[in-house]
């Protein structure tokens, strides 16, 4: 095999950028790929969508089989589409259920497998046969709106007349109906400011159910940030690899190349040593040639030939 040092290094880098581009192509677009996003459609009504959004996942026993296609309003009820992978098995009488993904609000559509066989492919799951998540938003609200119509003032004295009546009771009992007592009196004094926490509790509520749209689309965008973000790790990733076995490569030929280098550096090192020692032979040598360039210049100036004469060459006789 060639050794990764003889191959033509612009061949290999271009090879490596496609495969870089390739792979970044198909894991951003993966859920187009005929094996991760192909399989049978199916519908469920429900009577909230709890939170509920396209492309959240569709689970059977915590395992992940599908995913969300669409979420529409169908008369007073909503319906959802999703598509399950075809090695999935449950049957006619399957239930189904929007959980509670992460704390941060994420859901998940839950199937819950019953009866025998095998769902029809399109087949729609009634609401009487699925159930939603739990509103924080209206248990909010209700514990504001019931708390507010308590009467503190009469639960203190009932709770005092209670602890009255039992004087004879047990010490461990009497104990806890006067420590009762005294919680509901600390309650009945801080009526007010429970009062008042409960109501900014509502407004609260009130603020996040009317921003429920703005929070939804913020925890998308933030998907999508995730998202590109792995796509990079991989880059980076595969970038560090390539980096490593480049560093290996370039340290074995350095290696195979040592015994070459080190006879030439040597008679370098002499060739600098005789030059040092000659220097201020070279430069007068220097100096001195220079005259002797310029005349030499102007003598061959004229073209490919030069002038020159010889004084008394040849003889001229003499006439007397």
């Amino acid at each position: 095999m060639k050794p990764f040092r003889e191959r033509n290094p612009v061949v290999v880098g271009a090879i490596s950028l496609v495969v870089l581009a390739v792979t970044l192509v198909a894991a951003l677009r993966a859920d187009d790929l005929p094996i991760i996003g192909g399989g049978d459609t199916y519908h469920a009504m429900f009577t909230e969508a709890g939170g509920l959004k396209v492309n959240d996942e569709v689970r059977i026993a915590g395992v992940r089989v599908g995913k969300v296609d669409e979420v529409e309003l169908a008369g007073d009820e909503v319906r959802v589409s999703f598509k399950v992978a075809a090695a999935a098995a449950f049957g006619g009488d399957t239930r189904a259920a929007i959980k509670v993904k992460t704390i941060l609000g994420s859901m998940f559509l839950a199937l819950e497998p019953a009866g025998g066989g095998r769902l029809d492919e399109g087949a729609t799951i009634p609401a009487a046969r699925t159930s939603s998540p739990f509103d924080v938003v209206e248990a909010f609200e209700g514990l504001a709106s019931t708390s507010a119509q308590i009467d503190t003032d009469q639960l203190a004295e009932s709770l005092t007349t209670l602890a009255d009546l039992t004087r004879n009771t047990p010490e461990e009992f009497r104990g806890a109906l006067d420590g009762l007592s005294r919680l509901s009196s600390n309650v009945a004094a801080k009526d007010e400011q429970l009062n008042t926490l409960l109501v900014n509790l509502e407004r609260v509520s009130t603020v996040l159910d009317e921003r429920d749209e703005d929070i939804v689309k913020l925890m998308e965008d933030s998907d999508v940030l995730f998202r590109a973000l792995v796509a990079r790790r991989e880059a980076v990733h595969d970038l560090l690899v390539s980096s490593t076995m480049l560093s290996q490569e370039l340290t074995r030929l350095i290696d195979q190349s040592r015994e070459d280098l080190k006879p030439a550096l040597a008679h370098l090192e002499n060739v600098v040593a005789v030059l040092n020692k000659n220097e201020d032979n070279l430069d007068s040598s220097l100096r001195l040639m220079a005259p002797f360039y310029r005349v030499f210049a102007n003598t061959l100036g004229t073209g490919p030939w030069f002038d020159t004469w010889i004084s008394n060459f040849p003889p001229v006789p003499q006439v007397g």
